[in-house]
């Protein structure tokens, strides 16, 4: 599939790695998907010492706060809660993509767990299958090492609790990097049912959506190859180009018909004083910080954007594959653009896991020593902020 092999790669290494049996690759992940649950662990263990001194429920912060009861609360009930704020906000449900709490909904029916316990569960091992396929994506373009300093960086981002509450970044994050792998292996019926997936779990899915619709393009278009896409070879591509925006278009229609509008979800978001303008409130908002007495906070903002950017910029750089660079640009470029509660940006760009190649690229080339002190200090740093985090006042 032209465009998504790496030129510097030996000849034959994909196939073998794309071969390689389930046993086989989750041995080949094992290192790193032990150190992501150690640093799991710890930042659970931190939030628990700092809950316990401030008299709160390290459980509860987890499984029981904020977005968390949203999932729940239609878990149990459905869909049709709705909340009037004084300010005139009007919070929806509807708001809410239905993967997670459908898997909730199951879990509890099958299981002796409630519906946020359910939630917790989800996200628990969907975190364990994201370092999975995040390590798969590292591995396979990069090698061993550079998968596992990947996981390891995704793992102690300073938001990475988010990881281990009952939200839904780990299920889409996993979706999402299994999703990117099948592109990178030529799996196109795969990548459009785990796109579709995705687009079920979060708005962001469309980021998935869009690689695998602008991969097939890249592979079709150059030399008029689109005159024969309907050949018996081409076909799979098709159907994984249908199968891609089903989930997130189908729960888009949904809520259109549920509210009698074909608007309908972005009114809904206009409730949660949510949606995308381009970047302008979020400019302001920052405009606003410089401005005043909350000055370092505004500078710690723009230096984090620009160092992200710069991230971005330097994967293409580096020519990383199409479906990587157009996942990664597109999540970046809807956190940068939504309008709303600005706390929660850091959260809208915990998937956004391919820009930390070049941070990980670079970990893998020092002794192996060295790179484990720079991530354990890292981690602890982010075990730290985290406990501090969920123990504030805001929602994540």
């Amino acid at each position: 599939m032209m465009g998504l092999a790496r030129a510097d790669a030996p000849a034959g290494e994909h196939d073998e790695r794309a071969g390689r049996t389930v046993p086989a690759a989750l041995h080949r992940a094992a290192p790193a998907l032990l150190a992501y649950a150690g640093t799991r662990l710890l930042g659970i263990a931190v939030l628990a010492i700092w809950a316990a001194v401030a008299g709160k429920s390290w459980h509860q912060l987890l499984s029981a706060r904020w977005d968390s009861l949203w999932y729940s609360r239609i878990a149990e009930d459905g869909y049709g809660h709705t909340l009037h704020l004084p300010d005139g906000s009007v919070h929806s449900d509807l708001a809410f993509f239905p993967l997670l709490p459908w898997l909730e909904r199951l879990i509890s029916a099958l299981t002796p767990l409630d519906a946020a316990d359910a939630g917790l569960a989800v996200s628990w091992v969907s975190s364990l299958f994201a370092a999975w396929g995040i390590f798969a994506v590292g591995d396979r373009l990069h090698g061993r090492r550079v998968g596992t300093a990947l996981v390891v960086l995704w793992a102690v981002l300073p938001v990475g609790i988010v990881q281990s509450m009952a939200y839904s970044e780990s299920l889409f994050t996993a979706l999402a990097a299994w999703g990117v792998y099948a592109l990178l292996t030529g799996r196109w019926v795969g990548a459009g049912s785990l796109a579709a997936l995705a687009g079920l779990t979060r708005p962001v899915g469309v980021a998935v959506v869009a690689a695998v619709w602008l991969t097939a393009a890249a592979a079709l278009l150059p030399g008029g190859r689109w005159r024969g896409a309907w050949r018996p070879e081409h076909r799979r591509m098709l159907l994984g180009v249908a199968l891609a925006p089903l989930g997130w278009l189908g729960y888009v229609a949904w809520v259109g018909a549920r509210t009698g509008s074909v608007t309908g979800y972005l009114r809904v978001q206009e409730g949660w004083r949510n949606g995308f303008d381009g970047g302008l409130a979020f400019a302001r908002f920052v405009g606003g910080l410089l401005a005043g007495p909350a000055f370092p906070a505004g500078l710690g903002l723009l230096i984090g954007v620009a160092a992200l950017l710069r991230l971005f910029v330097e994967c293409v750089r580096r020519q990383e594959p199409p479906p990587l660079l157009v996942y990664a640009g597109a999540v970046l470029a809807l956190a940068l653009t939504a309008k709303g509660y600005f706390g929660s940006k850091p959260r809208l760009l915990v998937p956004a896991f391919p820009v930390l190649l070049p941070i990980a690229a670079a970990l893998a080339r020092l002794p192996a020593v060295r790179a484990a002190l720079v991530l354990g200090a890292v981690g602890l740093g982010s075990a730290l902020y985290g406990a501090f985090w969920l123990n504030g006042t805001g929602p994540p």
